[in-house]
């Protein structure tokens, strides 16, 4: 049996099959790489540049750069963390994010990484964006002010429902997530609860509506443990 090509990730050995990325190959290892708009199951699009790594003196997205044979990856090096801690400060203070309030809590990739970098305030000025909520679904509800803009509903809506409910449009401050339907409203769009669209989202952006606290708070997923020690929800 050949032995698979390696790299080194913060001085580990991780084996890769050609074609992975170098996200793919840390994930299959156990390694935890940060990062918010990246799933497994979907294509990758680089966008919160959470996962970025240095390699050889150059920043790089893990989720969208090929694993390379002997390259030398770092993640975990203090500068690299302080831009992803300013990068998840930027995103609570551009969004609403009131978690002792929020059912999401617990179970929230935001958060959770919040904690993870050591997060303890948010440094930039808040910016109390107000945003629509959409709650003309039957089944579920739609908070922009939560929305991070990863793109993952868009992309299992594309990819898994064959429904393209979801879409990003705007530029800058003004981008916000789209609904596809005459009105813009959930309720006149194809989307159905058991779409995968709406339980892919990290954040509370996209709830099923008579659900709330199920899981008590304290006994969920990022409650119990570090989200570094959970790669496999993520």
């Amino acid at each position: 049996m050949s032995k698979h090509p390696t790299f080194k990730l913060d001085g580990r050995e991780i084996p890769f099959t050609p074609g992975q990325t170098i996200m793919q190959a840390a994930q299959a290892s156990g390694a935890y790489i940060p990062h918010l708009c990246h799933h497994a199951d979907f294509t990758p699009i680089g966008s919160c540049k959470l996962c970025c790594v240095r390699i050889q003196g150059r920043i790089h997205t893990s989720c969208t750069t090929p694993a390379s044979e002997g390259i030398e990856v770092e993640s975990e090096a203090a500068d690299i963390n302080h831009d992803r801690q300013r990068l998840i400060q930027m995103l609570f203070v551009e969004g609403n994010h009131h978690c002792p309030f929020c059912e999401k809590s617990g179970n929230c990739h935001l958060q959770a990484l919040g904690y993870h970098l050591g997060m303890q305030d948010e440094h930039f000025t808040l910016a109390f964006p107000h945003h629509e909520v959409d709650a003309s679904h039957p089944d579920v509800w739609l908070d922009r002010s939560r929305c991070i803009l990863c793109e993952l509903c868009v992309r299992a809506s594309r990819e898994v429902d064959c429904k393209s409910v979801f879409a990003v449009g705007g530029r800058g401050l003004q981008t916000i997530l789209l609904v596809n339907s005459p009105s813009g409203l959930l309720k006149d769009s194809d989307v159905a609860a058991t779409d995968r669209a709406l339980s892919i989202c990290p954040v509370g952006a996209l709830m099923p509506k008579r659900q709330g606290f199920v899981i008590p708070i304290g006994q969920r997923r990022y409650d119990q443990a570090d989200i570094a020690e959970r790669p496999e929800d993520s």
